[in-house]
């Protein structure tokens, strides 16, 4: 080998020191400014996604109020009519109803009361248990409170009674 690759490299003098100081310090001001953009960025962000949340839970809560505005139509009818014929305000009731009954299924959650269908742990709530002979163990012999919903949005189960068979005594 050579004597002039055996030597250890220059040792940088004073202004070369400086200017490495200097770029380390440029490099390490810019980085802290790119991380507090992106920290400012990403609490805009949230600030941003807080307000258009709100606004769409006040839409949706409109878009509800809005689908039971005919129900409370029609109950302002049956009440008109009040004084009158006994048969009417039964026809206002059901007109009424029906009219709710409708809006939940706009809503996207119809109701549900099937009799003679397999009991369902999705769909149903065993309320009671009924001993039959003429339907089969595990199907829903009477529905006690309607179910609402499909699929897997439900705002509730139907509450029924399951049918099981006869204990021989």
């Amino acid at each position: 080998m050579s004597a002039q690759q055996q030597q250890p490299p220059p040792e940088p003098d004073g202004e070369t020191a400086t200017q490495v100081d200097e770029a380390a310090a440029a490099a390490l001001a810019g980085l802290e400014d790119r991380w507090r953009r992106a920290v400012a960025d990403l609490d805009n962000l949230r600030k941003r996604y807080a307000r258009e949340l709100e606004r769409e839970r006040a839409a949706e809560r409109a878009r509800v109020a809005a689908q039971f505005l005919p129900v409370v139509d029609n109950l302002d009818r049956a009440l008109a009519h009040a004084g009158g014929d006994p048969g009417a305000i039964v026809e206002g009731v059901r007109a009424v109803r029906e009219e709710a009954l409708a809006a939940l299924t706009r809503l996207g959650f119809p109701r549900y009361e099937e009799v003679g269908v397999p009991f369902d742990p999705n769909r149903h709530e065993a309320a009671r248990v009924v001993e039959s002979d003429e339907a089969p163990a595990g199907t829903v012999v009477e529905v006690l409170r309607p179910g609402y919903g499909r699929d897997d949005r439900w705002l509730r189960p139907a509450a029924v009674a399951v049918a099981t068979a006869r204990r021989q005594e």
